[in-house]
């Protein structure tokens, strides 16, 4: 006893001793990182509990206390929606306390860029005070979860736009042969995915015998907007490039998937659940990666003048660095240039993403599903999810539409 004593003790000590180390070596630069660490830290911590926190929460009795107990997959879902909603909070709260900051002389600036050791302490507290609260306040955020993935979607669309075209200008600036060809290359494998997908959502979704109108109507609905962003895309008062358009073509139909794989079970235009459960292990595994590629991205791109999170007249950090030593007088003063120059993204905004994440990685954790209720009864799959996607495509292809249209239709405005 007393030599495990001793060991658990050297292992916590050594455990700490490796968490300030950690802690201490984020730099200013590599905070946006950092925060996308613990970001990936709270879906580890999902994933962990919804395989094994259900034995131990039917023993809690805020949390257990219907007449019958529910089945095993309503304490899965639970354990994951209190993590979400401890880390939501997390990120909300920074996100509430970092409006305003204009420059670096702000001290809500170090804030943001360090202070992990506390920040760390008190996201553990947040998450595990999450498991003191009653069931009700779960339902509510589980209900909210559903549109701020929406709106989490959005966000990425918008960055999606914003790198397709940096990606379609950097291609036309080579302004050689080869690079054409790839740009053609590439919208055509889009495109050719794009109406592949179609075919196969008219198979899995529109099958023979059954009156599958409205399924009918959503792929018929995407297929109408592939064909409007290439009309509008080659319209010669547009001038656009094909490559975006196929791009987001192909977005917007996968969409129409997501949302149509959401319909319940027993319904019988679904022919995607006859033979396996409504969320696979691989369907879950591919969401969760995609959705901490899409937060590193956001994080990444948060220095970039050409997004949502920088506004075009901050400077990058470190861009009129010294090239030689400074005398104390000078270094002093190129400190306090330094310090008084803008932040080079909005930190508010970027603490909103995550929130919003966190919601959107619940949602797949979980199948959009709807968990507490006065039963206890789970539905792993509904008409609420159902939209939310479907929305979200006609959402993205309004935005894309726009972004093609505005500047002719208010020319000396900049887009």
């Amino acid at each position: 006893m007393w030599a495990a004593s001793c060991l658990a003790s050297c292992c916590a000590a050594c455990a700490c001793d490796a968490c300030r180390t950690v802690v201490s070596g984020i730099s200013r630069r590599s905070a946006r990182i950092a925060y996308c660490g613990l970001f990936a830290l709270s879906l580890i911590v999902s994933w962990i509990l919804r395989e094994v926190a259900a034995p131990l929460m039917e023993k809690i009795p805020w949390i257990n206390h219907f007449h019958k107990t529910p089945d095993r997959e309503w304490f899965e879902t639970d354990a994951v929606l209190r993590v979400s909603l401890g880390n939501f909070l997390f990120f909300t709260i920074l996100a509430i306390f970092m409006i305003g900051v204009k420059n670096q002389k702000d001290p809500r600036d170090n804030m943001h860029h360090g202070g992990w050791m506390m920040k760390v302490i008190c996201w553990c507290i947040l998450v595990i005070l999450m498991f003191f609260i009653p069931n009700e306040i779960i339902s509510f955020y589980e209900a909210s979860s559903k549109f701020g993935s929406g709106l989490f979607l959005l966000v990425q669309v918008v960055l999606l736009l914003d790198f397709v075209h940096g990606w379609n200008d950097k291609w036309v600036g080579y302004d050689e042969q080869f690079w054409y060809m790839a740009l053609l290359v590439v919208s055509l494998v889009c495109y050719v995915a794009t109406f592949s997908l179609s075919g196969l959502l008219f198979y899995l979704f529109v099958p023979s015998g059954q009156d599958c109108g409205l399924n009918t109507f959503f792929i018929v609905m995407t297929l109408i907007f592939v064909v409007l962003f290439a009309i509008a895309t080659l319209h010669p008062s547009v001038g656009g490039s094909i490559l975006p358009a196929s791009v987001i073509s192909l977005y917007c139909m996968y969409l129409c998937y997501s949302g149509l794989a959401s319909e319940p079970r027993d319904y019988g235009c679904n022919g995607l659940h006859k033979h396996s459960k409504a969320v696979s292990t691989g369907t879950l595994t591919i969401g969760l990666f995609t959705t901490v590629l899409s937060v590193v991205y956001s994080a990444v791109r948060a220095g970039s003048s050409t997004t949502l999170l920088s506004p075009p007249s901050s400077p990058r950090a470190g861009a009129e660095k010294p090239l030689l030593p400074l005398d104390k007088a000078a270094a002093e003063e190129h400190e306090e240039k330094e310090h008084s120059k803008p932040v080079t993204y909005s930190y508010s905004f970027f603490h909103l993403i995550f929130s919003l994440a966190s919601m959107y990685s619940a949602m797949l954790l979980t199948g959009w599903s709807t968990s507490i209720g006065e039963s206890g009864k789970l539905v792993d799959v509904g008409w609420p999810s159902v939209w939310v996607r479907i929305v979200t495509g006609w959402a993205t292809a309004a935005l894309f539409l726009w972004s093609l249209v505005a500047p002719i239709i208010f020319p000396e405005r900049e887009f």
